[in-house]
């Protein structure tokens, strides 16, 4: 393990369980909200790929109604009628991906890193597309913060490669600053 990867994961580690004690108020007040607007779990599990291909179960705030299909193909918008109340203000400001820093504290995701993908899209993947998986996935990562408004998947492959071969503490820290600043505008990816 070289020193970055050291230190990376003792970053991850501390960020993410410092993050949990401080928010936990708000993670016992969201799951109340959620429970409130819809029958279901609040938090829901979803198989997604890490690290060198490997699968595990990623956790998020639920933001559907409970028989909606979780693994459905196509993104939902926010006017998606599958979405529920509070699971649209929860996507708008990202609060669904907070529960991933469990899988921080895990070590299956970092802080930073291409988001996961599910193992489906995975398997389409051409050979040099899997570079993406060189690294752990992260709560956010360049095309999070980038300034593009399209979804191509070429572009999201292309920032994730840049960070592969590109990656460092200082580029981290980067992303972790802007991320503050997308997330305060509500325009996170």
């Amino acid at each position: 393990m070289s020193a970055y990867d050291g230190g990376k994961r003792l970053f991850d580690f501390l960020g993410a369980m410092v993050a949990l004690v401080l928010l936990f108020p708000f993670f016992v007040l969201l799951v109340a909200l959620i429970r409130l607007d819809s029958s279901g779990p609040s938090i829901i599990r979803q198989k997604r790929a890490g690290k060198e291909g490997k699968i595990f179960t990623l956790y998020k705030f639920r933001t559907m109604h409970e028989s909606a299909t979780l693994y459905a193909r196509s993104p939902a918008s926010l006017e998606d009628s599958r979405i529920t109340c509070i699971g649209k203000y929860l996507r708008r400001w990202n609060l669904d991906e907070l529960p991933q820093l469990w899988n921080i504290l895990r070590g299956e995701m970092s802080l930073v890193g291409p988001r996961p993908e599910m193992p489906f899209v995975v398997e389409e993947y051409l050979p040099w597309q899997r570079n993406r998986l060189l690294v752990k996935p992260g709560l956010t990562g360049l095309w999070q913060i980038s300034t593009s408004r399209q979804y191509p998947i070429l572009d999201d492959i292309g920032y994730d490669l840049f960070y592969v071969q590109n990656r460092s503490f200082l580029l981290d820290m980067w992303i972790l600053w802007k991320t503050i600043g997308v997330l305060w505008r509500g325009s996170f990816k």
